[in-house]
């Protein structure tokens, strides 16, 4: 089994970016959703409610965060924002010390986004604790949902799209780590991997929402996969599909990296 697929989200629910190499950090690879966007009362704001944020595309430099969106120009993000309004954004249940943007980088995004909105550094010394029964070390997150990194096999999906009308896509599930061979969900049974130097520990399967349901090519909302997936792939009420994963170390994996499993 090896890695084929690395994969960072700068700006939370925003399209994502492929990469060949990428550094493992404990709150998740190095720029992984460490802004987001925020409403006037500081709650996230995600394509659940805002679909057509996935129509927002996202490269990054050694410098800036470049936003793309059609029909507006360019907007640049400077990677590090520490001089910001300090603001407590919101994320879920989680209150997490931020640096707001300055006032035309979230007017552009207010306009995407229909609404007044912020867009928000995570704080260099903020601290977002994992769930404490679920951590390792007391380990910390970005502004990820719940854990720092989701890993899924191309074995999984390959599973998943035999059931399927219509093949979806990997980017429906927004992983940061994907590999290929081994059998369909074997990263379930996972406990502990190595990944180059890097060890990680597999806590446990993720639980899939209605994200999943939006076409990120085009912002559309369908049924599927979770229609399917609740059909065979479910741990109480919840739809499981790839797992939620801890960093044990840091240091740089890259694309063809073995798995090792011990």
């Amino acid at each position: 089994m090896n890695v084929s697929g690395l994969y960072i989200y700068p700006i939370k629910s925003l399209q994502g970016i492929s990469l060949k190499e990428a550094q493992v950090l404990e709150r998740g690879f190095k720029h992984d959703r460490r802004w987001m966007l925020i409403s006037e009362d500081n709650s996230l704001i995600t394509q659940r409610t805002h679909p057509h944020l996935s129509q927002v595309v996202v490269s990054i430099d050694d410098e800036n965060i470049a936003a793309s969106y059609k029909g507006m120009p360019d907007m640049k993000v400077p990677l590090v924002l520490d001089d910001g309004k300090n603001v407590v954004a919101k994320v879920w249940n989680d209150h997490v010390e931020a640096h707001q943007a300055p006032s035309h980088i979230n007017e552009w995004f207010s306009k995407i986004i229909g609404e007044p909105s912020r867009l928000v550094f995570m704080k260099e010394t903020a601290t977002r604790p994992v769930n404490p029964e679920r951590a390792v070390n007391n380990e910390n997150v970005s502004f990820a949902d719940g854990y720092p990194y989701l890993i899924l096999g191309e074995s999984s999906l390959a599973d998943l799209n035999k059931r399927l009308e219509s093949q979806l896509p990997m980017n429906r599930f927004r992983p940061n780590i994907v590999f290929a061979g081994g059998e369909a969900f074997v990263e379930d049974e996972w406990q502990k991997i190595e990944i180059g130097d890097v060890q990680f520990h597999v806590s446990h399967p993720c639980k899939r929402c209605i994200f999943t349901t939006i076409d990120q090519d085009t912002g559309q909302i369908g049924k599927e996969p979770l229609k399917t997936l609740a059909t065979y792939r479910r741990e109480g009420n919840d739809v499981i599909f790839g797992v939620n994963t801890l960093a044990l170390s840091n240091g740089i994996i890259k694309v063809g990296d073995p798995i090792i499993p011990n």
